[in-house]
């Protein structure tokens, strides 16, 4: 379900793929291949625990290609800019932690920008389908429902639950406060590093 992605003022030769992934089994082994330098590896993984909205991931990817496209880069490459784009703060090294792939990543959000014909839909998917050893889903709002941890969530970017929309008796949060939360997702990644 690897799935080509089209961004507003991004120039059409930077393809953007997005997946996800359920019931990942071998994500230790999908860190170490980054963690080694793997460019067979070059993706953005991302926890989808630590995600509420595909927005939240286009976002992201949208900020990370523009740094690109203008030299501003933070990080390494423009894959490890869009996990960094994720935080509410600047500290690299803590971005990676909260919204990269660990050991632990049951849920995975894979992003792949390309800048050649020759790495396509096609390549793509045929690499992380041997790669990746999880179900593949739709990246839909439905799905990462499913695995967001939504306390985490707001404990990461220091958002607080509102009184009425406290879910209870395990209950998700509906859609209109999913919504909310997302908006307030993005305020604070697009005012991260404003100061």
């Amino acid at each position: 379900m690897v799935e080509q992605v089209s961004l507003a003022h991004i120039p059409p030769e930077l393809a953007v793929y997005v997946a996800l992934y359920t019931e990942l089994e071998n994500a230790a082994f999908l860190r170490d291949q980054l963690l080694a330098g793997n460019t067979d590896f070059e993706y953005a993984f991302i926890d989808a625990s630590m995600v509420v909205s595909r927005n939240q991931v286009l976002a992201a990817t949208f900020r990370a290609l523009n740094d690109y496209l203008h030299d501003r880069l933070k990080s390494r490459n423009v894959h490890s800019e869009i996990v960094f784009s994720l935080s509410p703060n600047n500290n690299i090294g803590e971005a990676f932690r909260r919204f990269g792939i660990s050991a632990d990543t049951k849920d995975l959000i894979v992003v792949k920008v390309t800048t050649t014909p020759d790495v396509n839909l096609e390549t793509i998917q045929a690499h992380l389908s041997t790669a990746v050893k999880a179900q593949e889903v739709q990246l839909v709002d439905d799905s990462l429902a499913e695995c967001s941890d939504l306390a985490r969530i707001r404990r990461v970017y220091k958002l607080p639950v509102p009184a009425s929309n406290k879910p209870a008796n395990g209950v998700q949060p509906s859609r209109s406060d999913r919504n909310q939360l997302e908006a307030q997702i993005l305020g604070v990644m697009a005012l991260r590093g404003a100061t």
